[in-house]
């Protein structure tokens, strides 16, 4: 394709936090005046606004919502607090069902303190997927486990790699378990490409293939320094490392042919006025992806 070709362009989707100074309202608002389809949403703000409210907002508006974050957190060690997670994460299956969305994204959960057992923590994860992922089908929500920046493993992820996701999620029907491909967290590793194609199975059509392990496609720049240590540090799109149009062509070659949501967690943008920063986004978008 061609730099800033429409038929990418209308696959933009706008993550709530990379406006997080918009209110849900105003998200919406602004996105349908700027052309922008598509949203992912939050699970906070959308609790606080109301789920089936929400849902409303973003159906009314002619939107959709592309993707729900987040669940996980699978790696405790007590079995109160894996059960706690559970009825957890089956809450938020049931927004993103409420929400029209079929991709919850699943940040997994780091090491229980005073643990070294990545191995231990990773097949919690697989227990806790292998509980959820049949309810999560019955309501049309496909789990996407999405690996974290190796600097995350300890605390949030135990999940670092594409590799490491696809291990997982390739234990379950794949309706029920995928991944998430998201620039910051994977751009890094030199297996990607390899991965990319793996994950994107035997994807056929217009849409994501029955073979298809890719549930969201998710964009950000690594900029150095990091200006907020690496969880607000996100850049945005074409003011740092990532060859992101890259990204989107090996995706592409998958079949995959979702959204592609711009997630940008940065002090400096939130600072802004909202409408600016989405007119940045849609333009960088069209010169540095499509």
């Amino acid at each position: 394709m061609s730099n800033g070709c429409p038929t990418v362009l209308t696959r933009l989707s706008l993550n709530q936090e990379t406006i997080r100074q918009w209110s849900l309202p105003e998200l919406v608002d602004g996105c349908a005046r700027a052309g922008v389809r598509g949203v992912g949403l939050w699970r906070a703000p959308v609790q606080h606004y109301g789920v089936a409210a929400a849902a409303r907002l973003v159906r009314d508006a002619g939107l959709s919502v592309t993707s729900l974050c987040r669940g996980g957190f699978f790696t405790a060690a007590d079995p109160a607090d894996r059960a706690a997670a559970l009825d957890d994460n089956r809450a938020a299956i049931d927004e993103a069902a409420v929400l029209g969305t079929d991709t919850l994204v699943l940040v997994s959960g780091g090491l229980p303190t005073g643990s070294r057992d990545l191995r231990g923590a990773r097949e919690r994860i697989a227990d806790a997927l292998g509980v959820l992922g049949p309810y999560a089908a019955e309501r049309g929500v496909r789990l996407a486990i999405e690996p974290l920046h190796p600097m995350y493993a300890a605390d949030r992820c135990v999940v670092s790699t594409l590799a490491q996701a696809l291990d997982l999620a390739e234990r379950f029907p794949a309706e029920q378990v995928g991944v998430v491909v998201d620039t910051y967290h994977l751009w890094w590793d030199d297996t990607i490409g390899a991965q990319i194609a793996r994950a994107g199975g035997a994807a056929q059509g217009p849409e994501r293939g029955a073979g298809s392990r890719i549930a969201a496609f998710q964009l950000a720049d690594w900029i150095t320094p990091l200006p907020e240590g690496v969880l607000l540090g996100r850049g945005q799109l074409g003011d740092g490392a990532v060859d992101l149009r890259w990204f989107r062509e090996r995706v592409d070659a998958t079949g995959y042919r979702g959204p592609v949501e711009v997630e940008i967690f940065n002090p400096a943008l939130w600072a802004r006025d909202g409408a600016e920063v989405l007119a940045e986004v849609v333009d960088r978008f069209t010169a540095h992806v499509g």
